[in-house]
């Protein structure tokens, strides 16, 4: 994801914090009188808060990771559960046309963003100190070490076993491909990890479907554009996206599934 896209969670979340505390703030030309502003969140205590909400701990490599009975995986499993009984609606019932699949239906399908929504980047933010650099984080990636997010692996098994498609849409770039698609599988999924079952960013070559913000001289597709275009793209090709799942509200807006579903992620944002 390119920086000016990747805020670093710490600063976000005290801009929110602090957009809830402040007035206005200074005195204006207009405006005389200062009116009362408040200090915002401590960073330290910030810091705190998600380092408990993640179960934050360090394994014997000096990995940081997150507790399986942390409250951020509490709040993963409650939303998994939600998904699964939505799913098995969605394939029971068929999908718009009425039919599961064939020429009088769309085949159900799931939509999965990768970083935080299928593996988790919480070893990169700790160790970085909640701050973004380019290289770092394309080094990461690469690794292809990061574990799957709490539960996802076995929501996609679940899906599948429904007779739902599985896609993966990532704002990591083309040259991140492969080391993706390792990851993934290396943490649990067990499905189809090809080109036309992982869409990442490629701005050298961007897909067709993209021509009204994306061309091979100039990229100009902000991340709601890039995704809501490829789940359209994903519909075109005869499925219903019954389920699109994402831990920034920029992986989920746009359209084209029925039902979206927002995993905790309180460390970055995405716009």
């Amino acid at each position: 994801m390119r920086k000016s896209l990747r805020v670093a969670g710490i600063a976000t979340a005290c801009a929110v914090a602090g957009a809830a505390l402040y007035g206005t703030g200074a005195a204006t030309a207009d405006n005389a009188s200062a009116r009362h502003t408040a200090e915002p969140q401590n960073i330290g205590l910030l810091v705190g808060e998600i380092d408990d909400y993640y179960g934050a701990y360090q394994d014997a490599d000096g990995v940081w990771r997150s507790a399986p009975d942390s409250p951020y995986a509490k709040d993963l499993a409650r939303i998994q559960a939600k998904a699964k009984k939505d799913i098995r609606k969605a394939a029971a019932h068929g999908t718009k046309g009425g039919a599961k699949s064939g020429a009088h239906g769309k085949k159900p399908a799931i939509v999965l963003d990768v970083d935080d929504t299928s593996l988790l980047s919480f070893d990169y933010e700790k160790t970085t100190n909640y701050t973004y650099n380019s290289a770092t984080w394309d080094a990461y990636v690469k690794a292809a070490k990061r574990p799957a997010v709490f539960g996802m692996p076995e929501l996609v098994a679940y899906a599948k076993g429904q007779g739902v498609e599985v896609f993966f849409l990532t704002g990591l770039s083309e040259s991140q491909r492969d080391g993706a698609v390792t990851n993934l599988a290396k943490a649990g999924y067990d499905t189809q990890l090809d080109r036309q079952h992982v869409f990442t960013k490629d701005k050298t070559n961007p897909p067709a479907y993209l021509s009204d913000c994306a061309t091979p001289a100039k990229w100009e597709c902000t991340t709601v554009q890039f995704k809501e275009g490829t789940r359209k793209h994903i519909e075109s090709k005869g499925y219903d996206v019954v389920g699109s799942f994402g831990d920034q509200a920029s992986d989920l807006a746009g359209g084209y599934a029925d039902k979206a579903y927002k995993l905790p992620n309180p460390t970055y944002f995405v716009e």
